[in-house]
């Protein structure tokens, strides 16, 4: 089943994205985060994709080395090679954090990994790059696995993501919907039919109440529960202290894909919510 028709399918659980991979036992963005998100059985890893200086994609979230592997350098300022040649600090990196054994993967690495195995978000911490990014999935055979997204805020995001080619890549959206804002958002986001939305959102009740509005529009909904300012109120951290308030509540609400930085404890909660 490729990415679109398993986020399509109406009888298919909350499905779980592990942030960055499954990183509290590997560095994130990692090989082996990766592999740990495909063994908790995690349906979608988030990975971030930049370039280097001698034109690589390649995976790292900061535009510093600084964090995970204590280089104050700009990633994208090294050949491939000599990113390669640095092992990642554990975890999520920061003092304190030993070094691992996992180089930067590229990003053909990645997909090599994730190929009918994992779906893939892929957060390009440069837009620009959709059209290359695409390119390189549809030539590694993985472009029905992965997605790109983008804000579409209005009209222009939309002229410019039909400038890009991202033929046979699924397209996500990006908003914030809003009492005031919803069926605008709405109409906006028609002209590009993303198979999914990655959203923030004014109260959970405005999206529960659009519930039809969205199966309309054959948009499922991403929601971010990560410890970040964000989030608000549905974060990781109230999550663990009770998972019904905040993923029960969303899934309740009808969004049915959540990226966290617990994905066991997500899956964990996920399973015992089934009869």
């Amino acid at each position: 089943m490729n990415y679109k028709d398993f986020i399509a399918d109406p009888a298919r659980s909350c499905a779980v994205v592990a942030h960055r991979g499954a990183w509290h036992d590997a560095p994130e963005n990692s090989l082996a985060a990766i592999e740990n998100a495909i063994a908790l059985g995690c349906e979608i890893v988030e990975l971030d994709v930049r370039k280097s200086a001698d034109g690589e994609l390649f995976l790292m979230h900061d535009d510093t080395l600084e964090r995970m592997a204590g280089i104050d350098r700009d990633a994208e300022s090294m050949t491939m090679a000599e990113l390669q040649a640095i092992r990642l600090r554990e975890s999520d990196g920061g003092e304190g954090r030993a070094a691992s054994d996992q180089p930067i993967p590229t990003l053909r690495q990645a997909l090599e990994v994730i190929r009918g195995r994992i779906f893939a978000d892929l957060d390009l911490k440069d837009r620009g790059l959709f059209s290359e990014v695409a390119a390189c999935a549809r030539e590694m055979g993985a472009h029905a696995g992965v997605d790109l997204k983008t804000k579409v805020h209005g009209l222009a995001d939309v002229h410019w993501v039909r400038d890009q080619n991202i033929d046979g890549v699924p397209f996500m959206g990006m908003a914030r919907f809003t009492a005031e804002n919803i069926g605008d958002s709405l109409a906006v986001l028609a002209n590009l039919s993303p198979f999914m939305c990655e959203i923030r959102f004014d109260s959970l009740e405005t999206i529960a109440h659009h519930r039809e509005a969205f199966a309309r529009a054959r948009m499922a909904l991403w929601v971010n529960t990560l410890d970040q300012p964000g989030s608000g109120e549905w974060t990781d951290s109230a999550a663990l202290a009770n998972p019904d308030l905040i993923w029960g509540r969303l899934i309740d609400a009808g969004i049915s894909v959540i990226q966290t930085d617990q994905p066991a404890a997500l899956k964990s909660y996920i399973k015992a919510r089934q009869p």
